[in-house]
């Protein structure tokens, strides 16, 4: 295992930890980013989860950015910014600094996008979506270990001995890393900090490309995400659904949701085979894909009550092969003026079904 290997398997499994958070490790660091800016050391309030965390957050601004006055952004005890805007100032600014003293900056990028798709965009996404309010604007927080991708990417660069950091500057990088490595979710306060445990189980497909990539979360018995308070999300593959596609997906709860992505998964949960049936699509015709050799294109009707309006499903063959060595069947809608599964097939590319047809092979 190469180095760069070994760094980014280190920081994947702080990213995925579900061990108990290290309360006084968490508690220092904060601390010592709150004597950085000039706020005096807070009281920290724990909470089993986000969700059981974002009520103890005291109330007040929800925008983090706009000051009590015209007052410059500052890092004295007496400044009117809330603490949240100053940290995110004080970690923008060490950004910057560590940036301008990188030589090769884009030495390990495709290393760093990687672990970013999957703390940021895989894992906190759809727990921001979920379990924090749909609407309205929520105080300013950090991730704890989600955060793991920024931190990361300037600790590759030092240890690969890309650079050497100016000595506060790594000092305060320290600080961040034992915050990433230490806890979860935390929302900073004037006076207070609401701190969230970790998740108590994290579930994922299996890694791509040999270990490389961006992991998706999933896990088709249960939350794929939880936390000690029952707290928790589902996702099949990567895809954010409610409870009942695992539970109980049937062809009634499938037509009632607006969700193309959800629909997709409950489908696939019960079958295409069962839906097909269930649903009572009529077959007009299939032929063999032109751009997926050994496959074949089947074409549908949808019954006027089923979407309320006449349609076609193409229900085809994914070309590329899923993490976990499968090729998915899915089905896309198409107009429904389509006879031939060639042409609605070509149809769904942008192209005719002359053209389609001269693929040599689609993904």
């Amino acid at each position: 295992m190469t180095l760069v290997s070994a760094l980014r398997d280190e920081w994947l499994a702080h990213g995925l930890s579900t061990q108990p958070s290290d309360r006084p490790r968490a508690e220092a660091a904060i601390s010592a980013l709150y004597r950085l800016i000039g706020a005096p050391v807070p009281r920290f309030i724990w909470a089993p989860s986000p969700m059981a965390a974002l009520p103890l957050v005291p109330p007040g601004r929800t925008d983090p950015y706009a000051p009590a006055s015209h007052a410059p952004l500052a890092s004295s005890p007496d400044s009117r910014w809330p603490v949240a805007a100053r940290l995110a100032s004080l970690q923008t600014d060490l950004g910057e600094r560590l940036d301008a003293r990188i030589i090769r900056r884009w030495s390990f990028a495709r290393v760093h996008e990687a672990l970013r798709a999957t703390l940021h965009t895989s894992i906190r996404a759809p727990l921001r979506s979920s379990l924090l309010p749909p609407t309205g604007r929520t105080p300013l927080n950090w991730h704890g270990q989600h955060d793991a991708y920024w931190v990361a990417r300037y600790d590759l660069h030092a240890r690969a001995g890309h650079t050497v950091y100016q000595p506060a500057d790594a000092v305060e990088l320290a600080l961040w890393a034992d915050v990433v490595q230490s806890t979860g979710w935390w929302w900073p306060c004037a006076g207070v900090c609401v701190m969230a445990e970790r998740p108590t189980e994290i579930h994922t497909d299996p890694l791509p490309n040999g270990g490389e990539g961006e992991l998706r979360l999933h896990r088709d018995d249960g939350p794929a995400v939880r936390f000690a308070d029952g707290e928790g999300i589902h996702l099949l593959h990567g895809t954010l659904v409610p409870e009942w596609v695992l539970t109980g997906p049937t062809v009634e709860r499938i037509h009632g949701e607006r969700n193309v992505e959800v629909r997709r998964s409950a489908i696939e949960r019960i079958g295409w085979d069962a839906y097909i049936e269930q649903a009572g699509l009529r077959l007009i015709s299939t032929a063999p894909d032109p751009g997926n050799r050994g496959a074949e294109l089947q074409l549908y009707a949808v019954p006027p009550e089923v979407w309320g309006r006449s349609a076609r499903i193409l229900l085809a063959v994914n070309g590329s092969v899923e993490p976990d060595g499968r090729q998915r069947r899915y089905g896309l809608g198409v107009p429904s003026y389509f006879d031939d599964p060639v042409a609605a097939a070509g149809w769904s590319y942008g192209l005719t079904g002359p053209q389609y047809a001269q693929l040599a092979r689609r993904t």
